[in-house]
Parts: C-alpha cells; structure tokens; sequence
C-alpha cells in the first residue's frame, strides 16, 4: 500500500484532527449531504490557509484537492518533507499559471472522481481579500458536468478570523463548517454553448454556497497575488 495512504487516517484520526478539534471547536452541520460512496465535488469559499486543512480533516471521506506546485518542489529534507505531508493530506501538485496548465488541473480533478473519490475545490480561485464571497471561477462547472458528479456546496465559516492574511499559525477559536444538499448538472450543456453553461452552474453554485455562508457577493473575481493593482 502506498504509505502516504497509511499516514493520512493518522493525521486525520491521531494528530492534526483531535488537535484541530481542541483548538477550533468546529460546528459541523450538514455531513448527512456528503454521500458516504461514489463521486462528489465539495465546493466552498475560501477564507484562509487554514481551508485546505478544515475540509479534509472534518469530511469522513478522503478529500483531494489541488495544491500549489511550489508545495512539493522546494529542495532537500524539509522540501521532500514538506511535499510527502501534502500528498498524504490529499494535495495533488498542480502549476496554477493558466493556459494548458489549467487544461491539466482539470484533467487531474477528473481523473479523482472517476475513480469515485471526492474532490474539494473552491470556485473563486484564491482567498477572499476582505471576506466577502467573489465571483467563481467556471472550473468547477466544467468539472461537473464533463463527469456527472454532485456538487456539495460548503461554507466555511470563521478561519479568516482565527488566521488573518499574513497570519502563519492559526490562533485558538471557533470555526465552522455548513454543508449544503447535492446539486446536479449532468447534461446542463446540451444544446447550449458551453461556456455559457458553465457561467450559469458557477453562479448556482456560489449562490448556493452564499445562503449557507451569509456572506457579501462581489461580482468580480477576487484579486490573486501578483495581480496589478
């Protein structure tokens, strides 16, 4: 069995779950929505770092989710070290620069649930600035409807304030977790453009994500680093 598999119930069941709940004290509302077998996208805002830790750690099933290339690229022992806890919490490398790297993330997130895995992605593509809930982007549209898979809209509530931008290490408080019924888009793009589709999905989803987070929508998309200003 690949080892990375052995370590991952035991971040989630010894060591980083006991001790997030202690910290954290999350609510969690809603897991009866996650089916229990098959594929499902869980689609959440995104709030801090501390995300990509919350859903994988909270959701029974085993969460995948894509993470940054630079996680698993940095030299030596503490690079190796670094990329070896990514993979067993679920992080599959991708280079996010656009164009076919974009086409590749895509084909990976596909490649999850065809095998009947879950998959986690947040539509608005980076943290929230201030937040408010932005606009998603139509990844996750598109990665509905080419495979049939549900989507579980999350929301994520409370990290942005137990980890504020430019804050490392999380501080203790509580945090929550809102998952929504399943929502269906198989065949959504038939006889119609597919672009098209997919911004009408996108937009579904977030709406469905807003009513659990309460959240302020912007409709624009959240700035990434590096943006001009």
């Amino acid at each position: 069995m690949d080892p990375e598999r052995l370590i991952y119930p035991l971040l989630k069941h010894v060591l980083m779950g006991p001790a997030m709940r202690a910290a954290f004290l999350p609510r969690v509302s809603g897991l009866r929505h996650v089916p229990r077998i098959g594929p499902v996208i869980l689609a959440a805002n995104h709030l801090a770092f501390l995300d990509s830790f919350v859903l994988p750690l909270m959701v029974p099933r085993r969460v995948h989710f894509l993470g940054k290339h630079e996680y698993f690229t940095e030299a030596g022992p503490k690079g190796r070290a670094t990329a070896a806890f990514f993979r067993s919490l679920g992080a599959i490398p991708v280079d996010r620069s656009g164009g076919r790297a974009a086409l590749d993330a895509l084909d990976t997130s596909a490649a999850v649930l065809e095998r009947g895995g879950v998959f986690a992605i947040h539509p608005e593509g980076t943290r929230s600035p201030d937040g408010r809930l932005y606009r998603g982007r139509t990844g996750v549209a598109r990665l509905a409807m080419r495979t049939g898979a549900p989507v579980v809209p999350v929301a994520i509530l409370g990290t942005d304030r137990v980890q504020p931008r430019g804050r490392a290490v999380p501080r203790p408080g509580r945090i929550g977790l809102r998952i929504g019924p399943p929502m269906h888009f198989g065949g959504r793009d038939e006889g119609v453009p597919r672009g098209r589709a997919a911004r009408q999905v996108t937009d579904e989803i977030m709406v469905a994500i807003q009513g659990l987070s309460g959240q302020e929508y912007v409709d624009g998309y959240a700035p990434r680093p590096g943006d001009p200003a």
